[in-house]
């Protein structure tokens, strides 16, 4: 026993050789591995409580699909098999019948064209086609109106005394732009019926059948959302552009913009994007409302084709306007187009009783999301 220590504790001692410890001991298979649980989905109370400004709170509930009450079954059954199909022919008939006369006054008239940023329009017509395309482009937009059960509109004016509504860019200096809040598909048939103003859409928008044609003659600007190129610098140069022209021009068309960037459910307003103050023009504020008392035609968390297909099923539908005074700039304000920006948006706020909030476009599309994932997994 003895010899046998001794033999121990005259061999040397080994050291531990650096290069062969292990680089990685977090991937040692020694090192036990806990897979981290995916957090839990948020309830819906939870995801309305936190985007608050795009939940429905009318009969058919989230998305349009929520269990309806057997009267209101009974109610819209009735009108898929009535209402609905005399509404879609007349809404195509105007359709169709406003191209017509927008094929006839472009005929052998070349469009303008913004080779740089793709832009077409139609816009800029004289003499007896820009008075056809203007006044029956607003009639036309007025009977669609009819047509989808906005038989009367509601409209008033703010901070104006005896000056009316219609005539209240006569009377003032003329704004270089309307601003409006975002609710619904309908607010651009109301513009179109009211003024008849030029929008901003999506490039695809210009290439559709009949509407392609139609949003020419609108004079719209068109953009790329998803694009992050040089060009929408270019389309910023067009919009502001516009808004000098028919500020200085009484025969150029308005502009109509919806800073917001996307729709609500008509409670709240969004932070202000600074497109339309960027040209340091008055602006002319409009805040439209959308009452209710089975479905609510603003268009947030519900499908673009069920939108459409349960309002047509809706016997009436309503609507308020409120036109503000034009908003005249002061010095701070053009130098500063976010405060100018955020002064309307608080004036529209105020005026049209809407609650203020911070979240946009991003959050409405998580909202939308988790609403699709809480769906799938029910």
């Amino acid at each position: 026993m003895a010899s046998e220590l001794q033999d121990l504790s005259s061999k040397p001692q080994s050291h531990p050789d650096p290069h062969d410890q292990d680089d990685h001991p977090l991937l040692s298979p020694t090192t036990p591995t806990t897979p981290t649980p995916p957090p839990p989905l948020p309830t819906i109370e939870e995801l309305e409580k936190k985007y608050a400004a795009y939940v429905r709170h009318d009969v058919y509930g989230t998305m349009g699909c929520g269990e309806l009450p057997w009267t209101e079954k009974l109610l819209l059954g009735f009108a898929v098999v009535t209402l609905l199909p005399l509404r879609v022919v007349l809404a195509t008939t105007v359709v169709v019948l406003y191209y017509l006369i927008c094929r006839v006054c472009t005929l052998f008239v070349v469009p303008n064209r913004e080779e740089e940023d793709g832009q077409e329009d139609y816009a800029h017509l004289g003499g007896w086609r820009r008075s056809v395309l203007y006044w029956s482009g607003r009639v036309l937009s007025r009977v669609m109106l009819f047509v989808f059960g906005f038989y009367w509109i509601q409209e008033s004016c703010r901070g104006l005394d005896q000056v009316d509504c219609n005539e209240q860019s006569e009377e003032l200096e003329r704004p270089g732009v309307l601003v409006s809040n975002h609710v619904s598909h309908m607010d651009i048939l109301y513009h179109m019926s009211s003024s008849f103003p030029s929008f901003v859409a999506k490039r695809s928008v210009g290439k559709l059948p009949l509407v392609g044609l139609i949003s020419k003659c609108l004079g719209c600007v068109y953009v790329q959302r998803e694009s992050k190129s040089s060009s929408t610098k270019g389309v910023s140069a067009v919009v502001n552009e516009r808004i000098q022209e028919a500020h200085k021009d009484k025969s150029a068309p308005m502009m109509m913009l919806f800073p917001e960037g996307t729709t609500t459910n008509g409670d709240y307003i969004l932070p202000f994007k600074t497109g339309a103050f960027l040209a340091k023009a008055p602006v002319l504020p409009v805040i439209l409302k959308y009452p209710y008392e089975r479905f609510s035609p603003a268009w947030e968390s519900i499908s673009g084709a069920r939108h459409v297909i349960l309002l047509l099923c809706q016997f009436v539908n309503y609507m308020t306007v409120t036109r503000l005074p034009v908003y005249y700039p002061s010095q701070e304000e053009k130098d500063n187009p976010k405060l100018y920006a955020e002064n309307v948006r608080r004036l529209m706020a105020r005026e049209g009783k809407l609650i203020i909030t911070d979240i946009g476009l991003a959050e409405k599309r998580v909202y939308h999301a988790a609403l699709n994932g809480l769906l799938c997994q029910g």
